[in-house]
């Protein structure tokens, strides 16, 4: 797998970029494009988004371009430090003979400038030093350099951005261009390739949905009626446009239950179509369906973990959907703004003793972590607890007790009610 990398930037950043990119050619196919105002970054980025994968830019100064193209890529940006301004201060210095005082400088973060002249032994109070935000226009980068020069408070301006040092040359304002450094760009790409390669080769997992719609009665084929048959194809008719859409492979299981094959990519592209799916089957049929998401690098742990999921989706509510991704961890309801996630393993065996003596599970326990972490706050109540996991408040309370006698909660507080009764505990959850 090759990634394709659009590099944006000044002719000369460009051809550097080129020229190390080599070094990484068996994984890295280089796009040049070259601009002589910063402003063509966005229609560069508008229209190649579609020959390639991520882009690499000459400097933080064009992010506000890249906001502006609303470009979904990743992008990265050729970072400009104290390395790359000794590098500069070395050419001022020992090349051309001048004074390393009395200098403008912008971009680069103030702790790196005055870091780089005390490691240097250079006195800094002559330094003046403008860092770069997202939002700054360009323009008040150049009149920063332009109104130092001409109060004589510099005689010297350092930028970073190529247009600034063109248009101080034209105004004979003595500058020089600050560069990222080769070690700087190899680190840059670096961290390109393994981002691209990475999210590659997760959106290639596989994703199994299991799809179960339930009357709660056990039949076999010969007791089932005419009525059930085409209902299940009804539901078949609407899962196989559901498959479609993700490019996936459709086995229906028996009645109601079906299984998707497809992969990360394609799910996680279109999150919306699963609580579409579950609006369409609810318009066929009375009867629960709930879903359940699988992702793994084999079909076998894809399986295991849309198994879990459905599980937890069943449990839940009708018409409710699951998902355990590659790590174990499940997330849910995914149709409600209101979901959390949380794990099904702990690996403390203390703590397992513990959650036995109190009776309550794993998954459980890492349910009401979940929660607690949610709630902002470091802590929970059971009335809390209850509306998240679907359970009646005393159930709540006896599990929250039973943690604090085992020493894995503990209250921290009391609430008053918000009708007449006595004052609500509150419990913070400790995980160890």
């Amino acid at each position: 797998m090759i990634t394709r990398a659009g590099i944006i930037g000044p002719s000369s950043t460009v051809k550097m970029v080129v020229e190390i990119a080599q070094e990484y050619k068996e994984r890295l196919q280089i796009i040049p494009f070259m601009y002589k105002n910063p402003e063509e970054t966005t229609s560069i980025i508008e229209q190649n988004q579609s020959v390639v994968d991520l882009w690499v830019l000459g400097g933080p100064v064009l992010y506000p371009f890249v906001k502006e193209s609303g470009s979904n890529q990743p992008f990265f940006f050729l970072q400009l430090d104290g390395a790359s301004l000794t590098k500069t201060m070395i050419e001022i210095g020992y090349n051309d003979q001048r004074h390393l005082q009395n200098m403008s400088i912008d971009i680069i973060p103030k702790r790196d400038v005055y870091e780089t002249f005390e490691d240097l032994n250079l006195q800094s109070q002559s330094i003046y030093s403008k860092e770069f935000h997202k939002d700054m226009p360009i323009e008040e980068l150049l009149e920063f350099h332009r109104q130092l020069f001409n109060e004589n408070k510099v005689d010297i301006c350092l930028t970073c951005l190529y247009a600034i040092f063109e248009k101080l040359q034209s105004e004979d304002i003595p500058s020089y261009w600050i560069t990222p450094t080769r070690t700087n760009i190899r680190e840059t790409l670096t961290n390109a390739i393994h981002h691209w390669e990475t999210k590659y080769f997760k959106e290639s997992q596989i994703a199994i949905i299991l799809i179960k719609v339930n009357d709660g009665e056990e039949k076999d084929n010969f007791t089932l009626s005419y009525n059930q048959h085409r209902l299940n194809l009804q539901i078949q008719s609407v899962v196989v446009n559901f498959s479609e859409s993700l490019s996936g492979s459709i086995v229906n299981l028996g009645i109601g239950t079906f299984i998707i094959f497809s992969t990360r990519g394609s799910l996680q592209r279109s999150p919306e179509y699963v609580v579409d799916l579950l609006e369409k089957i609810s318009l066929v049929t009375d009867y629960p369906a709930n879903i359940g998401i699988g992702y793994g690098d084999t079909a076998l742990a894809a399986e295991k973990h849309a198994r879990i999921a459905l599980k937890n989706a069943q449990k839940y509510a009708p018409f409710c959907a699951f998902l355990v991704d590659d790590r174990g961890m499940i997330e849910g309801p995914l149709q409600e703004q209101k979901s959390i996630s949380f794990g099904y393993r702990v690996e403390d065996r203390e703590m397992s003793e513990k959650l036995k003596q109190c009776g309550v599970t794993v998954t459980t326990f890492n349910k009401i972590l979940s929660v607690q972490k949610r709630a902002g706050n470091h802590s929970i109540t059971a009335s809390l607890l209850s509306e998240w996991l679907k359970m009646t408040p005393r159930n709540a309370r006896r599990i929250l007790n039973s943690l604090v006698e085992q020493d894995i909660a503990e209250i921290v507080g009391e609430e008053a009610p918000v009708s007449k009764g006595r004052p609500r505990k509150i419990y913070r959850v400790n995980s160890m």
